[in-house]
């Protein structure tokens, strides 16, 4: 970890020539070249929308949801960097199947479903509910394919 760390500092500090001067305005000797569109250090993301709303929804799924994903994913599955790369494209897929609103919904119910009880006992057979599990399930099961 510190090793990556430490090349990322590096890539992001200036070049600096040999007697210690910075390089020249426009100088590229080594430099990381940049997507149009975006500064330095910044990711480029997927286009909002096209013709099917798809790519709009592949970054409506914020950090923290996906982060959760993966740790839970890789809890079940390993610990090794395969995992984790495995995790993340299972994540980047459901999202890609499933807009955010219904992965929370889906999400929801399955949580309340283990919490037990009378009241909870609606979650078990509404229709509606078992649709939205039923989705999730299905994006899971084809992130699976693609991914494992």
């Amino acid at each position: 970890m510190r090793g990556l760390l430490l090349i990322a500092c590096l890539a992001a500090a200036p070049a600096v020539a040999q007697d210690g001067a910075p390089p020249p305005a426009g100088a590229t000797q080594g430099a990381v070249p940049v997507a149009p569109g975006t500064s330095r250090g910044a990711v480029p993301v997927a286009p909002q929308s096209d013709a099917s709303g798809v790519a709009g929804r592949l970054n409506d799924y914020p950090t923290e949801a996906r982060a959760d994903y993966v740790f839970a994913c890789m809890a079940a599955n390993g610990q090794g960097r395969d995992v984790l790369r495995r995790c993340a494209c299972s994540i980047d897929e459901i999202a890609a199947i499933l807009p955010y609103a219904e992965y929370v919904e889906a999400e929801t119910v399955l949580s309340l479903r283990l919490t037990g009880g009378e009241r909870m006992a609606v979650f078990n057979s509404a229709v509606a509910a078992n649709d939205m599990v039923a989705a999730l399930r299905r994006a899971q099961a084809e992130a699976e394919m693609i991914c494992f």
